[in-house]
This record gives C-alpha cells, structure tokens and sequence, in this order.
C-alpha cells in the first residue's frame, strides 16, 4: 500500500496553501477579532470560492470538483495552518457534500460564495455564526438549516470566530437520512482533526524560527537540551496523529463501516497533540508567547477552541466500546 499524497492532492494543497499565505497572513486573522474590520475576510471567503474550494467534495454533476474526504484531509490542514476565520472548512467538508447529497436548491449559492453556512456545535454555539447567512444544525437524527439571530458576539478564547448562540433550532429541514446525518457529523469531527494537524505544524513553525533567532548567554535557546526535547516531543506528536487523520479521511471516503473509531482515534490524537504544541510553544518562547501583540496567541487560541468543541472524552468512549473494553465496578 502506498501511504502518502498522490501528486494531484500536492499540487492542490500547495495552490491553497499559496492562497492561503497570501490571502490570510495574522493581519487577515487579526481583523476577524473584536475591534478589527472583518470586511478584510470577504477577499479571501471570495477567491476560495472562485477556486472551487466549497465544491471540493461535491460530484462534478452537481458542480463541484468530485474528490472525496482522503483529498479534503490536507486542504483542512492548511485551514488550519492559517486559523481561517471563516466557516470554509465545515463548507467545504460538511455543509455542500450534504445539500449536494440532499438534493437541495441552496446547494449553488453555496458553491459561489454568496451563501455563507457555518455549523452549530454543542449547547447550540455557532462559530463564525455573526458572518453566517444559514446555520446548519446536526441532531442525532436531523440535518436542518436556521437563519442565525442578530444577538451579539459572544466573548470566547478565540475571538475571530465570531461565536454567537441558536435559541431556536427548528429551521428547515435538509435531511432525516440518518446515513447521511452520520456521515456529516463524522466529516465535521474530521474537519476539526485536521485543522487541529495544521494548527500544531504552525505553532512548531513559529517556535523554531523564534528559537532559531532568541540568544542567550550568546547562543540561540533552540541550542539549549531543554528547548530541543520539548520541541522534538512536540513534533512527534504531531508525526503520530496526522496519520490518524488521514486514516479516518480513507475510512470516510470508502464508507468503512467501522468509519466511527477511525475518526475518533482521530480526533483524540489531533486534539492532545495540537493541545501540546501550544504549550511547548508557549514555553520555549517565554514572556512574549503570552502577548496578544505577538501572532502565536492567534494559532494557540483557536487549538483551544476546536480543542475545547472535540469532547474527546465522548471519543475515548466510542474507542473503549469498538475495544470491548468494560469498566472496572467500583
């Protein structure tokens, strides 16, 4: 078997990848926050539309690009790398294969970016909600979308996503398949993963170039033993779940029916990896990593909210019964 990217899947990752760093640098993430002027986003929500991006797991007959979750799995890294302050990733992997799925006549306006849909999480909390046209509301059972409310921001770790709150979830409904229900939670934990993958590879970024830079007792720090191991440790988590996520993009993609443990081995591995990073990177760059004028608290702030959105004890759960593991009585 041939673990790795095929040249197609490079070749796309690079262009977003390219995008990306010129579309979305701190500055564009940083306007996203409280205070900053969020119309810098529409320039880049517009050319990830005009890429096709939104289209990128819907069939070509429906007018997207016909890939499937093991090619989604490193365009979501890459949302992550640049912490995109935009619903593109549940877009993306979620919200258009589903209306596509569904059949459903918003499905066009999605795909051209003239209709924005961000995706309610727990306690009905809509990131990215206040620059949402729709929400979309999974249930064990529904797929239904809502107009968001016009209540205020809600404050959170990671201001730049806009969070607000659903008081009313009824909506219209999408879909009662609970196949396709499933399959679209399933999408959304992974989408979370591997942003979680990307987020992690920023943060080692960031933190080697500053170890590479900051001297001390006229040597760079990144010499120092301490600082080395925390950083290899680090990296190392991040090695061991990237291939977790691209397992459960195969699994989605070939509709294994044990598709569920995959994503949740997943979700665990990203989630204490990225969770990881963030504090190795806090620490080896000291005082200023705990400043908001410094760009790694825009990367470290959104780990702790997709960290935080992960349940990974509900996973843990989901691993132990795949597992037959049984509690112990008390």
């Amino acid at each position: 078997m041939h673990f790795a990217l095929t040249e197609d899947q490079v070749a796309l990752r690079d262009t977003v990848r390219e995008l990306l760093a010129a579309q979305c640098p701190p500055d564009v993430v940083r306007a996203a926050w409280p205070a900053g002027e969020p119309a810098a986003l529409d320039g880049l929500w517009d050319a990830l539309a005009t890429m096709g991006v939104f289209g990128a797991a819907v069939p070509e007959e429906a007018g997207g690009l016909g890939l499937d979750e093991t090619d989604l799995v490193p365009l979501l890294e890459e949302f992550g790398y640049a912490a995109v302050p935009l619903p593109v990733a549940e877009t993306a992997t979620v919200v258009a294969p589903l209306l596509a799925a569904a059949g459903d006549q918003r499905l066009p306006a999605v795909l051209s970016g003239a209709t924005r849909v961000a995706l309610a999480g727990a306690d009905r909390l809509v990131p990215y909600g206040a620059r949402a046209d729709l929400v979309l509301v999974l249930t064990d059972t529904h797929a239904r979308l809502v107009a968001p409310e016009p209540d205020p921001v809600l404050p959170t770790v990671d201001g730049s996503r806009a969070l607000t709150r659903l008081s009313d979830a009824t909506g219209e409904l999408v879909t009662d398949d609970p196949e396709l229900v499933s399959l679209a939670r399933h999408r959304a934990e992974l989408a979370t993963s591997a942003q979680l993958v990307g987020l992690g590879r920023r943060m080692l970024d960031l933190t080697v170039e500053y170890v590479g830079q900051r001297r001390q007792f006229g040597v760079p720090i990144g010499s120092f033993q301490a600082v080395k191991h925390q950083l290899a440790d680090a990296l190392l988590r991040i090695e061991f779940a990237a291939p977790a996520v691209h397992a459960a993009g195969w699994a989605l993609a070939r509709r294994r029916r044990g598709r569920a443990t995959d994503v949740s081995m997943a979700a665990v591995l990203a989630s204490e990896a990225a969770q990881d990073v963030a504090r190795a990177a806090i620490q080896c760059h000291g005082a200023i990593g705990y400043t908001v004028e410094y760009d790694l608290h825009l990367y470290a702030k959104r780990t702790w909210a997709l960290a935080a959105g992960c349940d990974v004890d509900a996973h843990l759960d989901r691993l132990a019964g795949a597992l037959d593991l049984k509690e112990e009585p008390a």
